[in-house]
């Protein structure tokens, strides 16, 4: 069914019965955007994600999951994915949800420009940040705030200023910290963003 509704609003797609399948075929056929259910059989969404970003991976992916539980949601995140949708769900909301992560993904913050901060430079368009010489792939939201977090050097960067931008005002103020959480392990030692208590986040200047 949910092929089908895709399939009306004009989008390509390709559906995989489990987690296996679903893997092997986006190495087979790489999409611009991935739908995972939480409960897919054998490999679960939360695994499949896993494998995915372990790899390197930075597709955008929406989680799809009955539970809407805070852990579960924190799950979702922490696993790599880049929205989470809770079901049962209009259609209206899938549709608009994966029209944001389809827009960052390909466009980022400010057009997929080149963003650069001391030995740091990232490549919007691309999701991929540069370190010292080393690559770090990103997923379509860790591009969003790192791009943001660029684009505002030397200045407070807040959450809601974030969640408004990035999660279009549909996340907790927490999934922030997260994903600044995974940055700053991705980008690696010495830290370069800066938690300003009470405010939000900024590039060490």
């Amino acid at each position: 069914m949910l092929a089908r509704t895709l399939k009306a609003e004009g989008y390509e797609v390709t559906v995989a019965g489990d987690g296996g399948a679903a893997l092997a075929e986006t190495e087979r056929t790489p999409p611009d955007v991935i739908v995972l259910d939480v409960a897919m059989p054998g490999l679960d969404g939360l695994s499949v994600a896993r494998r995915l970003r372990s790899k390197g991976n930075a597709t955008p992916i929406l989680m799809l999951t009955a539970r809407d539980a805070v852990p579960d949601r924190v799950a979702g995140l922490e696993a790599g994915a880049d929205d989470y949708l809770v079901k049962p769900f209009a259609v209206q909301e899938l549709i608009a949800r994966l029209r944001a992560l389809t827009r960052r993904g390909g466009e980022g913050l400010g057009g997929g420009g080149l963003r650069s901060y001391g030995d740091l430079s990232l490549d919007a368009a691309a999701r991929r940040a540069t370190r010292a010489g080393r690559v770090i792939e990103l997923t379509g939201r860790e591009t969003a705030l790192l791009e943001l977090l660029l684009r505002e050097t030397g200045r407070v960067v807040t959450r809601e200023r974030a969640i408004e931008q990035i999660w279009d005002d549909a996340a907790e103020a927490n999934v922030v910290d997260r994903y600044v959480t995974r940055l700053r392990r991705k980008l690696g030692a010495p830290p370069l963003i800066r938690t300003v208590r009470g405010s939000g986040f900024t590039l060490r200047g």
